[in-house]
């Protein structure tokens, strides 16, 4: 089954450590959906401080478990550095949360709590 997140980075990390996987995985998982959250919101309402502090604190979590979303990160990023409008970037939030329900349902069957 192809999954939307690699762990190939957290397994080099972790040095085989199952158990620590799974702590960084239920981690990921209290951590990374209020935070998506929170970014979702602050692009909605244009604060574009907050959406910063938001993408960036995510982005080494996304890039630690692979997922193909550095993309979508940077241009978050990018727009919050801009005085254009959110419209810019509404594909990007988009794929991201797209992308990312995905990876937390799969997490949750590939590391059962």
């Amino acid at each position: 089954m192809n999954t939307h997140y690699s762990i190939a980075s957290l397994s080099q990390i972790a040095d085989g450590d199952e158990e620590f996987m799974a702590i960084v995985v239920q981690t990921f998982l209290e951590e990374i959906p209020p935070d998506l959250e929170a970014l979702t919101k602050a692009i909605k309402n244009n604060n574009k401080e907050l959406a910063y502090q938001f993408a960036h604190k995510m982005k080494p979590n996304l890039e630690m478990f692979g997922i193909a979303v550095q993309k979508d990160i940077k241009s978050i990023q990018a727009w919050t550095r801009s005085a254009k409008s959110e419209h810019l970037i509404k594909e990007n939030i988009e794929t991201l949360n797209t992308v990312l329900c995905h990876v937390f349902d799969e997490l949750k069957i590939d590391f059962p709590i």
